[in-house]
């Protein structure tokens, strides 16, 4: 696993808090949601990604086709 996957992981998820804690200062609950919904969709995304290829590198190990 390479730590850049771990930084951006870390990243999305420091962004996402901040614009949260902005938006919830300025009343905007809603968007604040949306934010969120969408770091955690990035987020998801990024480990569906690495799990895939995980797979694909056991499928090569084995030799299963």
């Amino acid at each position: 696993m390479e730590i850049s996957v771990i930084f951006k992981i870390a990243g999305i998820g420091l962004i996402t808090a901040v614009l949260n804690i902005i938006l919830k200062k300025s009343d905007k609950d809603e968007i604040a949601t949306f934010i969120t919904i969408g770091g955690l969709i990035m987020v998801l995304l990024i480990v569906v990604d690495m799990i895939g290829g995980l797979f694909d590198n056991l499928k090569n190990i084995l030799g299963v086709y």
